[in-house]
This record gives structure tokens, sequence and C-alpha cells, in this order.
């Protein structure tokens, strides 16, 4: 499966999921993921139900890890998709007082920084665990 390239210049790819791509957005301000499912359909509600309900089931459990594993106490959950045509899926970690709170976090986030290379292989060998993520090579 391609991955759009913007989505690829913006994110660092961690892995596949049974039935999604995942990528974590380069800016450190928040733990923002993406998810890519495998399909050239558009929007997620046009989705065959058994694959639908395996693309929400993953998206849920990227959420759980922002929970349990990264401590943040709410997950926002977003399929927008007109910037890149590519069907993904935004599930990233908030809290009061984050870089943009109580802001919606397109157009308000600022620079955060990178991830350290440490902290993402990390984070890929505790989703591997918890979600079935197989990193990327």
């Amino acid at each position: 499966m391609q991955i759009h390239p913007q989505l690829l210049k913006d994110c660092h790819h961690l892995g596949h999921l049974s039935a999604c791509e995942l990528l974590l957005n380069r800016n450190a301000a928040l733990p923002w993921f993406i998810l890519v499912p495998d399909t050239e359909l558009n929007d997620v509600l046009d989705l065959p139900q058994e694959h639908r309900d395996a693309v929400v089931a993953e998206c849920a459990a990227v959420s759980e890890f922002i929970k349990q594993v990264l401590g943040y106490p709410k997950s926002n959950f977003a399929g927008l998709g007109n910037q890149v045509p590519q069907m993904h899926l935004h599930v990233i970690g908030r809290r009061e007082g984050d870089a943009c709170w109580p802001q919606p976090v397109w157009g308000n986030l600022s620079g955060g920084g990178e991830y350290p290379a440490e902290q993402l292989q990390e984070w890929t060998q505790e989703l591997a665990q918890m979600a079935g993520l197989v990193p990327a090579p």
C-alpha cells in the first residue's frame, strides 16, 4: 500500500496494524497518531462493515495506548481528508493545558520539536505489545 507523500513528510511511519498503517505526526507537542486504512476508498463510513469495524478497533487501541501508557485523559478522533485525499484517521492525545488547549489542533499547534529516536522506538515496542503493531523496517 502506498501512503500519500504529504503524510510521509509530516509523520513517522511506525508500522502496520492488521487494517491500517500507523503514523505519528512529527510535531512532538502532542501525541498525534494517524491511521491509514488499507483501502482505495476516501471515507471511513464507505468501508464495508467488517473492514470499518477493524479500522475503528485499531483507532480504539491507539486511543487506549494514549490514555493508559501516555497518561492523557482524552483522545480526539477525526477523519477529515480535506488536504490529503487518501483516507486517514487522526487519534490525538489531549489534556487541559496542552499546547493548544482548548482549541483544536488544526491551525493551533505550534512547533513542539521532534521525537527522540529512543522515544519512537519505545512507543513502537509498546504498540507492538498492546495493539499488534508490526514495526516499519
